[in-house]
């Protein structure tokens, strides 16, 4: 029953939570990843995270990142989750021309590179030996900028604009369904609620690209999503975790644990 208060919570937390927390990786398995008598976990991911964003315009978001986690936690209660990486930011399209009097030297803005840190915590409840359910809430924020430059010509005269991101944050809170099968592999699928925030800014005003001069505060378009995954036994304490999420946008990734 202690698990089940802990989902209890989570899920009031959900509700009342304001939001400030971008895409930090997998959720993983509702099932907290310990011994039996609780304890570490440790690993290495890589997640491809892609997005969109409106406010006026629509524009949408790439990240390749790598992490790496540590979480504490019970096997059939609660586990709390702190991740460190790095992330590229790619913006498509952010730079092309929408006429023909207006030329540029790229399409994409993209930067690489920056620090990023993910908190999340989890309850889980196990029906059985087979199946069970928990609940989960994760947000990522990015500690520094990204920036890029376009040069080019507009009406023959020479430009170039900067263009900065700033202030990525998200935040994602959902349920998941569990169920192991022989050899201790857990397969889960679920739903999620999904919101980020950024912040953009040119140097100037140029006709025909996207970004007019000053910020502008751009939110995620499409806000519910579902997401599967599936979680694997290895050699001598090691799992291997594979997962996917879809709201606007697919996202992809894999991770290595060491159980301690």
């Amino acid at each position: 029953m202690k698990s089940l208060k802990v989902i209890v919570i989570i899920v009031f937390v959900i509700l009342i939570a304001p939001g400030r927390a971008a895409a930090g990786g997998p959720f993983g398995p509702p099932q907290p990843i310990a011994k039996e008598a609780g304890g570490l976990h440790t690993g290495i991911g890589y997640w491809f995270h892609e997005d969109k964003y409106k406010n006026g315009t629509e524009q949408v978001t790439r990240q390749n990142q790598v992490y790496s986690e540590l979480s504490y936690g019970s096997r059939n209660g609660w586990e709390i989750t702190a991740r460190v990486g790095m992330s590229d930011l790619k913006l498509i399209d952010a730079f092309s021309s929408s006429t023909s009097s207006t030329a540029t030297s790229k399409e994409d803005f993209e930067e690489h590179g920056n620090f990023f840190s993910t908190l999340g915590v989890k309850g889980f409840y196990p029906f059985n030996k087979t199946f069970g359910m928990g609940a989960f809430i994760q947000g990522t924020y990015y500690f520094s900028d990204f920036t890029d430059a376009v040069s080019g010509t507009r009406n023959g005269v020479p430009f170039s604009v900067e263009l900065g991101v700033k202030n990525l944050w998200d935040v994602n809170f959902g349920t998941g369904f569990q169920v192991t099968v022989p050899y201790g592999i857990k397969m889960y699928i679920g739903p999620y609620v999904h919101y980020s925030e950024l912040k953009v800014s040119s140097s100037a005003d140029v006709a025909g690209v996207a970004f007019a001069s000053g910020e502008t505060t751009m939110k995620n378009k499409t806000g519910l999503g579902g997401f599967t995954g599936i979680e694997v036994p290895l050699a001598k304490g090691f799992r291997l975790n594979l997962e996917g999420q879809y709201t606007e946008r697919l996202s992809v990734g894999a991770a290595v644990i060491y159980v301690y």
